[in-house]
């Protein structure tokens, strides 16, 4: 469980935001989108990512959760433009599709 009163949290989670596909190719042409899986908390893998939390990145690697954006999904993105929400965690923009599930950030 993500301690959600830890402050890079809440700096991560207020630097959340709605994005289009069109605004992240340019990233995604450059390598640096990182896809979040949408049963994972998206900050709570951020913060991850920014205190270097390898055991967890690892075990979200591992586990499809968290992987480099690919081609294939890139395309599929393109065509059907859903609702995406992204984080920034230099040099990655961590990305993820959402669903409408309440209880993930």
């Amino acid at each position: 469980m993500t301690d959600t009163t830890n402050p890079l949290y809440v700096k991560l989670l207020g630097e959340t935001a709605r994005i289009t596909w069109e605004e992240l190719q340019p990233f995604f042409a450059r390598g640096a989108l990182l896809w979040v899986a949408g049963e994972v908390d998206l900050v709570a893998v951020a913060l991850a990512v920014a205190e270097d939390d390898q055991a967890s990145v690892a075990a979200w690697l591992t586990g499809g959760q968290l992987a480099k954006l690919e081609e294939s999904r890139a395309e599929d993105l393109l065509a059907r433009d859903p609702e995406l929400w992204a984080v920034v965690v230099a040099p990655w923009v961590l990305v993820q599709e959402r669903s409408g599930a309440p209880g993930h950030h």
